[in-house]
């Protein structure tokens, strides 16, 4: 399903005390994605497995995306809780620079149910396995992230 959330957090939407937290997240992403550039510069300069290079670009391409959707949105579209964004409105965007949220928009419960009545754990009340609502950075550095766990000792191989 597609839905439009704005999350004005990280993953899951979790958020950092305000103002203050919004700027430090930012600057610890961007810091972030320099430390996972220079890894892959020197695991490209070390032949590394091109399994292990493609998860790290993964994992950099999505760090970058959200940055950027992070930094941007706000400067570009109005505020949209009320109403239709307007991009490049005329007053300027809902925030400035590093202040703005991250668009997200897959929802795929896997499981959406009711409790049973005879269940000791909330009888008759909604159930719903896995429920974030996540964009196509999250996915490159989820995947980026699971293909280095699942295929580790391939990956390492050979890499000092």
């Amino acid at each position: 399903m597609l839905y439009f959330i704005e999350n004005n957090g990280m993953a899951f939407g979790m958020e950092m005390g305000g103002q203050t937290g919004k700027i430090l997240l930012s600057l610890f992403r961007i810091a972030a994605i320099f430390g996972i550039a220079w890894f892959l510069n020197s695991i490209i300069k070390k032949k590394a497995n091109l399994g292990f290079i493609i998860a790290v670009s993964a994992i950099l391409a999505g760090a970058i995306g959200n940055i950027i959707d992070s930094a941007l949105y706000g400067m570009i579209f109005s505020e949209s809780y009320s109403q239709h964004a307007i991009m490049f409105p005329p007053g300027g965007g809902y925030s400035s620079f590093l202040l703005g949220r991250v668009v997200d928009m897959f929802y795929f419960p896997v499981i959406n149910t009711t409790w049973p009545d005879w269940s000791p754990f909330r009888p008759g009340e909604s159930f719903v396995f896995f429920r974030p609502v996540f964009n196509v950075a999250d996915s490159a550095i989820t995947c980026g992230v699971l293909s280095i766990i699942i295929f580790q000792k391939k990956m390492f191989k050979g890499l000092n």
